[in-house]
């Protein structure tokens, strides 16, 4: 029997960055909010300490800040015809878990999606041709604009201090910057970081072949900086341990460092850890949520009651959730019909190895320290002859240099032994890699469900990933990695390692933790989970917030875009849900 406690105002699920800025953004109109976070508290301080988080062993090896598969897993497959098998260890992707959620441990990129992103079934449909579009290919519009959720990014940037250059104000275009962004009303909060050796040489390499080359947007202060709400940034010491691990210099931006000092001082907002969330509970007429229901880590149930509920877990867990709930009609692939667990995407890299004769630094790094081309990513060039949709960024990364997993090799290099040891001793001050960071477009087979067979710890069904990318992403994927390998070559290397991607798609090795759709936002109940403000069309009392509202993916790392829905939501909720609770829209 679940035990009832309190009634509060607003229950959040999950305590990230969406959680963080929505608790932040709701105390400000005085309800009551609450937090419930499935893994362990986290602070900056003890918890990001450079004494012991600088362990590259325990935090990128053994994933240290990571879920734990034993508690929360998926089963996986490629296609409808296999079945699937339980991740019995985190591959692919690796979620968060604990205060902050992911964004304790992302590297910082923090990317604006490009306008065309927003509306890319309308702008392929005008420019190419509704011709262009295959068949299997479902992706949509998102029901709102670039220009919309402009003001969004922009409050996201600042909060994080965002260190970068303009290449478009007010469309006015600058110099050193993005010239294929969308306009914005400012520039960044902070100049550029210092550019790398081997950042400088890629940027050399693309002007020379009529590239675009810019210094990529870091959620890593180039300066000591105090943002919006107050609160003091570091600036970044470059020691190159951002991805996997937490900051203890206080200059990359999570919700530690940037929200948290000052929504945890509030009276009306709380915090519990080690709750695990399992059911958003609705009334007897379906239509209305009464709270959530949860375990804490000794297996007891607790109901929640609220009178809004607010999903802002991961991705996956967020449309898990949705389905464990019975929230929005299950997605049937066979008739294409059904919402939830629909477009289910991901994203699609590559990379290309560059041995040089120059010595480089592989230690001084951040985890957006790079230099990137934006000339091959959405519609910023003519898809007509090439036959695809989509696109993505090519950038030299230089984020550290750590010896376990930082360091490349030439082809052939022995497995092991004194060849491998020669060949390490040879390319490790000499070695950089150039990546390709594409877009995914969701496909009528790429899907979320129940699984069948497999439960969780509560008896629960697994949900079920059925995903593998298709042709017009490998076709997108391997153009990409062809302009990489030019700009490899323009840099006049000894030797290159080109490495494309291989069929089909494996949850073994890791790639990126950028896992979207499954509850996607939109104008029509019928392919779209949330409307335009992310507020659930079947239960107007449930908001659902997060990357899972992708209708398919872009070229780009999600959070940036993440963090401006976010506040979308959260405006939406401030200004029109609580002064006239009820569909925002009408379907």
């Amino acid at each position: 029997m679940a035990k009832r406690l309190k009634p509060v105002d607003v229950v959040l699920v999950g305590f990230g960055w969406t959680a963080s800025i929505i608790a932040q953004e709701l105390t400000e109109e005085g309800v009551q909010v609450l937090a419930l976070e499935r893994g362990m508290d986290r602070a900056t301080v003890p918890d990001f300490a450079t004494t012991h988080i600088q362990d590259e062993l325990k935090y990128a090896v053994r994933g240290g800040l990571f879920q734990a598969p034993v508690r929360e897993t998926l089963s996986f497959r490629n296609t409808r015809d296999q079945t699937a098998l339980p991740m019995r260890n985190l591959g692919s992707f690796r979620p968060g878990a604990g205060v902050g959620g992911a964004g304790v441990h992302w590297n910082g990129q923090t990317w604006r999606f490009l306008p065309d992103d927003f509306v890319l079934r309308s702008h392929v449909e005008e420019r190419y041709g509704a011709g262009f579009i295959p068949e299997d290919l479902t992706i949509q519009d998102w029901g709102v604009t670039y220009e919309e959720l402009e003001p969004c990014f922009d409050r996201f940037e600042y909060l994080c201090g965002v260190s970068g250059k303009a290449g478009n104000l007010e469309g006015a275009r600058q110099t050193e910057g993005n010239p294929f962004e969308g306009a914005r009303s400012r520039d960044y909060p902070l100049p550029p970081l210092e550019r790398s050796i081997g950042s400088l040489m890629f940027d050399k390499a693309a002007r020379e072949l009529g590239y675009h080359p810019f210094a990529a947007p870091a959620a890593n202060t180039s300066r000591p900086y105090k943002n919006p709400l107050g609160v003091q940034m570091g600036q970044c010491t470059y020691c190159g341990f951002c991805e996997w691990f937490g900051c203890g210099n206080y200059s990359k931006a999570s919700p530690q460092s940037t929200i948290l000092p000052v929504l945890l001082k509030k009276d009306n907002f709380s915090y519990r850890t080690g709750c695990d969330v399992t059911r958003v509970l609705l009334d007897n007429t379906g239509k209305k949520a009464r709270g959530v229901l949860y375990r804490d880590l000794q297996g007891q149930e607790y109901e929640q009651s609220a009178q809004l509920v607010i999903l802002c877990a991961f991705a996956h867990h967020n449309v898990h959730l949705l389905l464990l709930s019975g929230i929005g009609t299950p997605y049937d692939p066979a008739s294409g019909t059904g919402v939830t667990g629909r477009n289910y995407a991901y994203q699609i890299t590559s990379s290309v190895e560059v041995f040089v004769d120059e010595l480089i630094n592989p230690y001084m790094g951040a985890g957006a320290l790079g230099q990137a081309i934006d000339d091959f990513n959405t519609d910023n060039f003519d898809h007509g002859p090439e036959g695809f949709i989509g696109g993505g960024y090519i950038a030299l990364w230089t984020t550290g240099g750590r010896p376990i997993l930082q360091h490349h090799l030439p082809k052939d290099t022995p497995k092991w032994g004194a060849g491998w040891k020669k060949a390490m001793a040879e390319n490790y001050l000499k070695s950089v890699s150039i990546s390709t960071h594409g877009s995914v477009v969701s496909h009528r087979q790429a899907y979320l469900d129940l699984d069948p067979t497999y439960k969780d710890i509560y008896g629960d069904p697994l949900l079920r990933m059925t995903f593998d990318f298709h042709d017009n992403d490998y076709r997108m994927s391997d153009f990409l990695t062809g302009k990489a390998e030019g700009v490899a070559k323009a840099m006049k290397p000894r030797s290159i390692n080109v490495k494309g991607r291989k069929k089909p798609y494996s949850i073994v090795p890791y790639q990126t933790t950028h896992n979207t759709g499954g509850a996607v936002m939109g104008d029509d109940p019928r392919t779209s989970v949330v409307n335009r403000y992310l507020q659930s069309w079947d239960v107007p009392n449930v908001f659902v917030v997060g990357a899972c509202n992708f209708p398919q993916n872009a070229g780009y790392n999600p959070t940036g875009t993440v963090g401006a829905l976010a506040y979308w939501a959260a405006d939406a909720i401030r200004g029109m849900y609580l002064k006239n609770p009820g569909p925002l829209v009408q379907a």
